[in-house]
């Protein structure tokens, strides 16, 4: 067991994915996370279910905590034998005040890391497509606080060597003190023609930028009421937006996606939103787990070399039957006389994984069009293995024994509803902060109700601003009887196909 430790830890700019690879393990193995505003919500999935969360977060006008306390709630959790991660936005030492809870930790004889991020100062302006150094423009700049203690009475930034020490200046905080950052550059001998950025939320799906000049752009601020958090570059890189804004430009740009598959599967379909600009929230509300019937399992696995098909419904599917395999010790060449068959592309690519080739596959990926992709092919009296999920639609098993086959029907695994975070979900609903919802499955659809239905009692106003995307027609067609309105059907019934019709919507 580890003694107790403090990391201070650079959450980065916002976009979870900019974790680095040591703060993320840092949250891993956290007793106690205590986080500010501007860390990402979504860091937090990977803390253990049982590590203590502690919010902290400040605004301009209001503290959760203050410093001090904050400092003071650092000190008391490890020396309770805790790990705490502390998760602050952007990097610890640049504006973090990061430097004097290392301070407070170091009087008190606490061991402690820091775990720099990746700052705002650098990655916001990237992602608006402005680089801050570019050998055209300039050959340095300088960061500075916009947002100085508010109990000085007067400024410690030397406004007359600042103004034009470096080209390109970046202010962190400092949207509140706009007015009087421009009149003290301008004041100082920066030309009034100077281009001006500010980027609020960068990094992030709700990543706004206003352009202006020094001479315009408060007037411009206070027409659209700009606000922050943001940060202000300025400088004649500021011009490279036009021609280098990419991020904003992403097709799935300023979509907060949920996610409902179980996380064991969920990587793929978050992997492919984000890459496209999205943000997706996982809310796995099935959890797969082995059959409550191994046994029934086990002896259908023993007979393996008895089938002359076995027929895969799901990638889920091809995973517990190998797992099942190598758990009851059987090799896997005693069914080499069974044929098999899948009922899409993901599936046959599992089997393919295993150096298993698929004889049938449907060109429309559901169970009645797989039935008439087999007629051809099976003969009466056959043998046939299916193995899948304990809630699969009967649609493959009814079909084949009317066409004469010898259907063994287990299952591989069974499903469970899982309800957490239900309450975080339904509040984010209600703020209008999640605008698609995706399905993979009619269970994905039934334990969704399920789980909005422990936190709420009026699910259709809840949802009534967002928009609900399915993966085939039989997903879709759960989602209506259970009285939800779908938006969005896939064309092709993949995750490729359910991410290529949200970009649709």
């Amino acid at each position: 067991m580890m003694s107790a430790m403090v990391y201070l830890v650079g959450a980065g700019p916002g976009d979870p994915n900019l974790i680095t690879v040591k703060g993320r393990d840092a949250i891993k193995k956290a007793d106690v996370i205590v986080y500010d505003r501007l860390a990402s919500p979504q860091l937090l999935q990977n803390a253990r279910a049982d590590a203590e969360r502690i919010y902290v977060g400040k605004l301009p006008d209001r503290h959760t905590l203050t410093q001090d306390e904050i400092n003071e709630l650092l000190v008391e959790k490890a020396k309770a034998g805790n790990i705490v991660t502390r998760l602050k936005g952007g990097d610890p030492f640049i504006f973090g005040r990061g430097g004097e809870e290392a301070e407070r930790l170091v009087d008190e004889g606490i061991p402690f890391e820091v775990v720099p991020g990746i700052t705002s100062a650098i990655a916001v302006p990237a992602y608006a497509g402005i680089p801050v150094t570019h050998r055209d423009f300039n050959s340095s700049f300088s960061i500075v606080t916009g947002h100085e203690r508010p109990e000085k009475t007067e400024s410690s930034i030397n406004w007359e060597k600042l103004a034009t020490a470096t080209e390109t200046l970046i202010f962190l905080m400092g949207v509140s003190n706009l007015s009087f950052i421009v009149k003290q550059l301008t004041k100082f001998g920066r030309d009034e023609q100077t281009p001006i950025a500010l980027i609020r939320w960068g990094t992030r799906i709700e990543q706004e930028t206003l352009v202006g000049t020094l001479s315009d752009i408060v007037e411009k601020v206070e027409e659209v009421n700009f606000s922050s958090p943001a940060i202000i570059i300025v400088g004649e890189v500021v011009k490279l937006r036009e021609k280098l804004s990419w991020f904003e430009k992403k097709p799935l740009f300023g979509k907060r996606i949920l996610v409902t598959r179980a996380r064991s599967q969920s990587s793929e379909l978050t992997t492919l939103i984000d890459s496209l600009g999205g943000e997706s929230i996982e809310f796995p509300v099935i959890r797969l787990v082995e059959p409550r019937h191994g046994d029934v399992f086990d002896e259908a696995l023993s007979k393996i070399a008895d089938y002359h098909w076995v027929i895969f419904t799901s990638v889920n599917g091809v995973k517990f039957f190998f797992d099942r395999i190598r758990k009851q010790k059987i090799d896997i060449r005693q069914m080499a006389n069974a044929r098999l068959a899948a009922i899409g592309p993901k599936t046959a690519a599992a089997l393919e994984e295993k150096g298993l080739l698929v004889e049938a596959l449907p060109e429309e990926y559901k169970a009645e069009a797989l039935v008439e992709h087999l007629r051809p092919l099976m003969k009466e009296n056959e043998k046939v293995l299916l193995p899948r999920a304990d809630i699969a639609r009967d649609v493959l098993t009814v079909e084949l024994r009317e066409m004469g086959c010898e259907v063994t029907e287990v299952d591989a695994y069974d499903t469970k509803i899982d309800a957490t975070n239900a309450q975080g979900i339904v509040k984010m609903l209600k703020q209008q902060q999640i605008n698609v919802i995706t399905f993979t499955s009619s269970s994905t659809v039934r334990n969704f109700i399920h789980a909005l239905r422990l936190a709420t009692t009026d699910i259709e106003t809840v949802m009534q601003h967002t928009q609900i995307a399915c993966i085939g027609p039989i997903t879709a067609k759960t989602a209506e009887d259970l009285g939800l309105k779908v938006d969005v059907v896939a064309r092709e019934y993949t995750i490729d196909g359910l991410v290529k019709a949200i970009q649709t919507l």
